[in-house]
């Protein structure tokens, strides 16, 4: 569950968050819509604890944070909980794609590295880099790079995916096989075996949006204008 009331956020007196109140039940997939600057990114960053904020109270995955600073042990136990992808991958240049995939469980969570390791490799799998374990992010596509940090972020068995524009800094012919990849992740989260993970995608894609949410808010001038049900068929 993502509860979020009264959050405020200003950058040298300039408002980017006017007000959110909102909340997310838990293994739903919420897209966020709204022109650039409409504070889409900035609600991530303070769901993630990277932004503080001015006012409001945020829960996310059993952690709760009010504005000002945040305690660092505290986030430290939430990022463990909750998973972010950024739009410009952020991979560790001097590690592998199988080290940057298990540090975090190795160093966060001390597990053992052969068990990290099975895991990546596993998530590797599932987005189509199997055979990419062992190279270098420069020697990685960009799409490549996306799908990475994708199973970056779920290596730590988050219950909290928040993904910040993750097709937007790629090339046209490589979107598709990230948007492959979430369409996966997102039919993992509507499946019996992977319900309890909870999605928020920042996009600029509307068809990609409707694709994949069980929702979409639409934000303008940092307030939610606007809160579309998304009508999904039943599995047969």
């Amino acid at each position: 569950m993502i509860r979020i009331t009264g959050l405020r956020k200003s950058f040298a007196g300039n408002s980017v968050l006017g007000g959110i109140d909102a909340s997310v039940a838990e293994g739903k997939i919420v897209a966020l819509l709204g022109a650039s600057g409409s504070g889409k990114s900035t609600l991530l960053r303070c769901l993630n604890g990277l932004e503080t904020f001015d006012a409001g109270t945020l829960e996310i995955a059993g952690f709760a944070l009010r504005a000002g600073s945040h305690d660092p042990h505290t986030l430290q136990a939430l990022r463990a909980k909750v998973g972010m992808v950024f739009q410009e991958f952020h991979l560790f240049s001097h590690l592998s794609v199988l080290d940057n995939v298990t540090l975090a469980p190795r160093v966060a969570r001390g597990t053992a590295r052969a068990q990290a390791e099975a895991h990546a490799r596993e998530l590797l799998a599932q987005v189509g880099l199997a055979d990419r374990a062992h190279a270098m992010p420069r020697k990685l596509s960009g799409g490549q790079k996306q799908r990475v940090a994708i199973a970056r972020a779920l290596a730590q068995g988050v219950s909290v995916l928040l993904l910040d524009e993750p097709t937007s800094a790629l090339d046209p012919e490589l979107r598709e096989e990230v948007r492959e990849v979430l369409r996966n992740v997102a039919r993992g989260a509507h499946s019996a075996s992977g319900a309890g993970l909870t999605i928020l995608l920042v996009t600029h894609e509307h068809a990609l949006a409707h694709e994949l949410a069980d929702e979409i808010w639409t934000l303008s001038a940092g307030k939610i204008t606007g809160v579309l049900a998304v009508e999904r068929e039943s599995p047969k």
